[in-house]
């Protein structure tokens, strides 16, 4: 099955318009049919609308078609947008790499963090999330596939990372992310998506209780579906191509 997001993302390149609900509906389709083919549990595969550069008003118009989990980068950017839609009930997905000297904008404003990878940004994370708010939510980002330019602890770090952020008051531990290399061929794409998978079972065999794994965006999707993911991470599919940010922006 060739995958339609490939087909949205041409059609965006073309300058043919369609809307954002249009995009959203044919990449539910497609999420759909990828839990069918691989015999996932309907539903069991959750969309994560990666809203970096974009304006607010394609976020609303993402929101009002059913869309609730938004993935930001960029702290001075993300805050603007979220006093702007503060009457929306949207769910804050940190997804960029975390300086330290910004974890306590990202412990208060986000309800999910996807790029834990030292332990020093857990703890701060874990002292700075308000008391009010329920425990935030977190990843851990593997780097699978060992690049240097990429955040990330190796897969044998792992386990000590999840050991520390798991006791950890103010937080509460998901699962796993990953970003792998780019590659084009879907069974080559699968293995650093199994290795991720195979790291996250061996913690729930030790007793952790995960239930998250976010992996996979438009080029490897079915990949990612097919060895476990229940978020993946799509922008330009839904959005069309991204702006580039002002130089305000902070990071």
């Amino acid at each position: 099955m060739q995958i339609s997001i490939d087909n949205v993302q041409r059609t965006l390149m073309a300058g043919n318009s369609t809307s954002i609900g249009q995009r959203l509906a044919e990449i539910r389709r497609d999420i759909a049919a990828a839990e069918r083919r691989f015999g996932r549990q309907p539903g069991s595969v959750h969309l994560l609308a990666v809203s970096k550069t974009q304006p607010v008003a394609a976020i609303r118009e993402a929101c009002a078609h059913g869309q609730q989990a938004f993935g930001e980068s960029y702290l001075q950017e993300a805050a603007a947008k979220q006093a702007q839609l503060a009457d929306t009930p949207i769910e804050w997905h940190f997804i960029g790499p975390i300086q330290a000297n910004k974890t306590k904008s990202i412990a208060a404003g986000f309800d999910w963090v996807h790029s834990v990878d030292r332990r020093r940004v857990a703890e701060r994370l874990s002292r700075q999330r308000p008391e009010q708010l329920q425990p935030l939510n977190v990843l851990l980002q593997g780097n699978i596939s060992g690049e240097t330019s990429k955040s990330g602890v190796t897969p044998d770090e792992v386990p000590a990372l999840a050991a520390a952020v798991a006791e950890l008051p103010r937080l509460r531990l998901r699962g796993l992310m990953c970003i792998p290399a780019p590659c084009d061929d879907f069974e080559r794409q699968r293995i650093p998506f199994r290795r991720l998978r195979e790291l996250f079972e061996a913690l729930r065999e030790q007793g952790y209780d995960l239930d998250t794994l976010s992996m996979g965006m438009s080029g490897d999707l079915e990949a990612a579906i097919a060895e476990g993911a229940t978020i993946v991470r799509l922008g330009t599919a839904i959005f069309g191509p991204r702006p580039s940010p002002d130089s305000n922006k902070g990071r």
